[in-house]
């Protein structure tokens, strides 16, 4: 087991070095996933888009959808607004938004790997769609102006990010008053051990660095949204946990993740000054 220590750009580091090799070994006819199997097998990202949402998009933007579930299905993006996608990997959730937000609006994706970005850009030239901008940057320094966005999506990132604190501000900060965050992630429902939550390995698989629900509240809260909500999608069984962390843990792992580690919708918002 590689253990996380205090280091913040060293978690960070081997996180992009994972998903920098998941894009490589796409471009070069492979798959990806988010846990430890290949990406068919993957509970975490297997069947998360309908067929209708994935004609015209290429097989790669399909391939590359690392996430845990739909941002897109489960929140309301209307023509002309401005969304930002956190940590968008191959662009699928940056491309849906952008079909749904339409030619008056943008999406823009974040992420911090030139080979992700490379192939985003990639899927977004193959689909055809032009009210997109991929960015190069972290999810904890946004490369946007303050008050710039209506909404903020992300798929299963920000459980990756060792500063999570940072993430919710910076969130905070880009959104508009009255914006709108809605992300998918994997949340933990009951506390874990400390040697789980140190393990590198499923740091990087969408596990170790997972909140809780009440330290997703508590970090939102602090960061000045409301209205936050947090809306289980899946609780992931033994089998779902033996598959996600047998390639890199012990049974005493996967005892200890039985029913307690989901996907989840959360929502919050940006309060509009002066509202009562």
């Amino acid at each position: 087991m590689t253990a996380v220590n205090n280091n913040k750009d060293e978690v960070r580091e081997y996180i992009r070095e994972k998903y920098a090799t998941i894009a490589r070994q796409i471009v070069q006819g492979g798959s990806g996933c988010c846990g430890s199997g290949t990406r068919g097998d993957d509970p975490i990202t297997r069947d998360l888009y309908t067929v209708d949402e994935a004609a015209g998009l290429p097989e790669e933007t399909i391939l590359a959808s690392l996430g845990c579930g739909n941002p897109t299905a489960l929140i309301e993006l209307k023509p002309g607004e401005t969304v930002l996608d956190l940590g968008s990997g191959g662009g699928i959730d940056v491309l849906l938004s952008a079909r749904r937000v339409g030619p008056t609006g943008k999406a823009y994706g974040l992420d911090m790997a030139d080979e992700m970005l490379a192939l985003a850009r990639e899927n977004q030239k193959k689909a055809g769609i032009e009210n997109v901008e991929f960015l190069k940057g972290t999810i904890e320094n946004i490369p946007l102006p303050d008050n710039s966005l209506n909404i903020i999506i992300s798929n299963c990132v920000i459980n990756l990010s060792p500063d999570k604190d940072q993430v919710f501000r910076e969130a905070f900060r880009v959104l508009r008053p009255g914006g709108r965050l809605a992300v998918s992630d994997v949340v933990f429902h009951k506390p874990v051990s400390e040697t789980l939550r140190r393990n590198l390995e499923l740091w990087a698989g969408c596990v170790a660095g997972a909140l809780s629900e009440e330290e997703y509240r508590m970090k939102l809260t602090a960061a000045g949204f409301g209205d936050i909500t947090i809306t289980p999608t899946r609780i992931y069984t033994q089998e779902d946990v033996t598959g996600i962390v047998s390639a890199c843990c012990s049974g005493s792992v996967e005892a200890e993740l039985e029913g307690v580690l989901m996907s989840a919708f959360i929502r919050a918002s940006k309060p509009v000054i002066g509202a009562r």
